[in-house]
């Protein structure tokens, strides 16, 4: 089993920065990769960024962003801490949602939900305009 914890959520204006964290304790060994997903209100989760470890974790890996989040979006790691974090800078009010760490044993396609075994209880955050 890989516990997650998120912290970090909170109302920021437009053009803000936020960053969230993901500290991961537990059997985080078997983990392939670790990613960030959001919901927002009425519509589905989907995906926001994603790393996928090339040897262990918390090694050297390949990142994966969607579209809307390119650029102002990023996940920097904490080894020492176990901890992963979603970096966001020029918030928009369309960032508004729940944001959940995920973590995948055998994590194939970073950006579906359903290859993650693992789930923290989500962080709101709230962009107003």
């Amino acid at each position: 089993q890989v516990q997650l914890v998120e912290s970090g959520g909170g109302l920021v204006q437009a053009g803000g920065s936020l960053r969230l964290s993901c500290a991961a304790s537990g059997r985080t060994f078997s983990a392939n990769a670790m990613g960030w997903f959001r919901q927002a209100p009425g519509k589905e989760r989907e995906f926001v960024a994603s790393i996928i470890w090339s040897g262990g974790i918390w090694s050297s890996g390949s990142t994966y962003y969607v579209d809307s989040v390119k650029g102002r979006f990023t996940i920097p790691r904490d080894n020492a801490k176990n901890t992963m974090y979603l970096q966001m800078n020029s918030l928009k009010p369309e960032d508004t949602g729940v944001y959940y760490c995920a973590a995948g044993q055998r994590v194939r396609n970073v950006k579906t939900s359903h290859d993650y075994d693992y789930w923290g209880q989500g962080t709101q955050v709230t962009v107003s305009s």
